[in-house]
């Protein structure tokens, strides 16, 4: 008994010792964002398992230039039925387009409806179960040129035991050695899952699932949209033209979708082509106008042209017009008056 003590506990300090190898940062992704591919696998039937291990490998664990700078955790790019907001990078080719997203999560949605397209209806064939065999189809279906995609997402679900997510997964940092030994232990008895290191070529066995299909969620009309959009954003009008506040993670992409127009429309409404959109910034409804209210106003040092033109809901060019401003000045150095419309009597400087 003592020698069988013995070799447990040894075994559970080198199991320890294995766990302590694996990335933190991975294991602080995979507890951040579990609850959310578990959703999504409830959602739209894609294995929890593979939604992580992608999200791990394609974004380096959401340390990637386009997860940090897209919040595009997949790596999905541009396609024809695209029409958020972009990111280029260069990836197999230089500057290619990729999507951009106003938050992770809508990343991770994004891809779990980026799988429902007919390229992978195949993929659904195979278990929730059978992360291997999901591996090897998605690879199979051309999701990745890397040849050795399917075996870097299976070593990575069975390295960090992503087909556990949904069966008390946890990580907690452990700073006493014999309680990552005994945390250690008790993942070894689980039941460990097959080796990555060859993956079956035989095609998996088939399951059936008798659970009823999820209700049916009717999606928002366009009008229901906008209306929901409205409750959460009060209009307000400058020189009788209606605007609302942009909120915390408002860009300009989703807001022109609830909308229902084009982003571009909006974006030409605000004076705002190649800028992004900020919490409290105003976002104008419709196109500004090309005179002001007041025949003229004060800028202030430092102040940019176009923070004057959205104070004053009229279009830069119009400011630029009255005043013989050059297109080069975006900020004004000086206090100074800025005219908001053609002045009788008074030449155009």
């Amino acid at each position: 008994m003592k020698r069988l003590g013995m070799s447990a506990v040894m075994l559970a300090l080198g199991i320890a010792a294995m766990a302590q190898n694996l990335n933190t940062k991975y294991l602080e992704y995979i507890s951040k964002w579990k609850e959310v591919a578990l959703q999504n696998q409830a959602d739209y039937g894609i294995p929890a398992s593979i939604t992580m291990a992608q999200a791990l490998l394609e974004s380096a664990a959401g340390q990637s230039e386009l997860a940090v700078k897209a919040k595009n955790h997949f790596g999905i790019k541009c396609t024809s039925e695209w029409f958020g907001g972009v990111y280029y990078y260069d990836d197999d080719s230089k500057g290619e387009c990729f999507r951009q997203y106003a938050d992770a999560a809508e990343s991770f949605k994004d891809h779990s409806v980026f799988l429902r397209r007919p390229r992978y209806t195949t993929c659904f064939e195979i278990a929730i179960e059978d992360y291997e065999g999901w591996a090897r189809r998605l690879s199979e279906c051309g999701y990745a040129t890397d040849r050795q995609y399917a075996y870097k997402l299976v070593k990575l679900i069975e390295d960090y035991r992503l087909d556990k997510l949904g069966n008390g997964w946890s990580y907690k940092t452990q700073n006493d050695t014999a309680a990552a030994a005994g945390a250690a232990a008790a993942v070894a008895a689980a039941p460990r899952p097959l080796k990555a290191s060859v993956i079956r070529k035989t095609e998996p066995i088939m399951t059936v699932n008798n659970d009823p299909e999820p209700p049916y969620v009717v999606p928002l009309t366009a009008k229901e949209e906008r209306d929901s959009f409205m409750l959460m954003h009060p209009q307000k009008k400058c020189n009788g033209v209606l605007y609302v506040v942009a909120r915390e993670g408002d860009t300009y992409s989703n807001v022109a979708f609830r909308l229902n127009i084009r982003e571009r429309d909006l974006r030409e409404y605000n004076d705002a082509l190649g800028r992004d959109l900020q919490k409290g910034d105003r976002i104008y409804l419709a196109s500004k106008k090309n005179t002001g209210m007041n025949e003229y106003v004060w800028s202030f040092t430092g102040q940019s042209l176009w923070a004057l033109s959205q104070e004053e809901g009229v279009h830069i060019e119009a400011i630029q017009k009255w005043n013989g401003l050059d297109p080069q000045i975006r900020t004004f150095r000086t206090r100074q008056k800025i005219y908001l419309k053609k002045v009788k009597d008074e030449p155009m400087r």
